[in-house]
């Protein structure tokens, strides 16, 4: 009988100061030095390089590894709503609506001053590593929401020296979806006049309208499904090893979910670098 294969995704440790089950990430900075890579060593970005080279090398069938890199989005004005006015009254009554008469959450909000700033102090994190050999994301992934996909343009489109770049936009990789307006996203037309192909290009099957977003709110356990899938078109799809994903807080926990982690409050436009083994089961 033929059996389908499933895999299991875990977190190597040792490399990050972020990927420490019990890190504290109100002790990490959103981009601190080496990007939490622990060697500290003149030539660290070759000698982490090697090792993942090497660990890919010598894994048994059906063992893979690769390093991803993910972001958050930058800070944006339902952000700001929700510290106005509270997390409680937040999701009780003012998520539901577009804005309050002066912020404008929703649908689909933009970054704040803030938030275009974190996203270019992002890219100086990543400019700053260069000089030292870090290795760029071979293949970049973005949320289709305007935060994430104006976080990745500061990031990496608006960036001579970090090469050109273009992104995969997965609707997969939206925030947890429902109730909140801040999460409905826009048309794909309207994606693209704002983030043209050919840098910016939606999966196949990419719907025009959100047919997604309802009034119910997404579980913590759907997400983490949800997230498994990303993870396994990476690995099943990709052969290149180093990732970037631009995302949000509550997929990237469920991201975290699926590989066996606990959240991790990762501040807007903050990067979380993780080694990832992804090992092959038959049920």
């Amino acid at each position: 009988m033929h059996t389908s294969p499933f895999r299991d995704y875990s977190i190597v440790s040792g490399f990050f100061a972020q990927d420490d089950p019990n890190a504290d990430p109100s002790s990490i900075p959103a981009f601190p030095p080496r990007l939490g890579l622990l060697d500290d060593s003149p030539d660290h970005w070759d000698k982490f390089k090697t090792r993942v080279a090497e660990l890919n090398r010598t894994a048994p069938a059906g063992t893979t590894y690769k390093v991803l890199f993910l972001g958050r989005h930058g800070q944006g004005f339902h952000n700001v709503g929700e510290q106005k006015y509270g997390t409680k009254a937040w999701d009780d009554y003012w998520s539901k609506l577009n804005g309050d008469g002066e912020i404008t959450w929703g649908p689909d909000p933009l970054l704040t001053e803030l938030g275009n700033a974190q996203a270019e102090a992002a890219r100086s994190a990543w400019t700053a590593e260069m000089v030292h050999g870090i290795p760029m994301p071979e293949r970049c992934y973005a949320s289709p929401l305007h935060r994430a996909l104006s976080t990745w343009d500061f990031t990496f489109n608006k960036s001579v020296i970090l090469g050109k770049q273009n992104v995969t936009i997965l609707e997969n990789l939206r925030e947890e979806f429902g109730e909140h307006t801040c999460d409905m996203r826009n048309p794909l037309s309207k994606i693209y006049k704002n983030f043209p192909p050919p840098v910016y290009t939606a999966e196949p099957g990419f719907t025009e309208e959100d047919l997604i977003w309802g009034p119910e709110r997404e579980t913590k356990a759907q997400v983490k499904e949800r997230a498994g899938l990303v993870l396994d078109r990476i690995f099943e799809r990709d052969e290149e090893v180093y990732i970037s994903i631009t995302a949000h807080g509550g997929i990237i926990n469920g991201l975290l979910a699926s590989m066996g982690r606990s959240p991790y409050a990762l501040t807007t436009g903050g990067i979380l670098p993780l080694v990832v083994k992804a090992g092959v089961r038959f049920n």
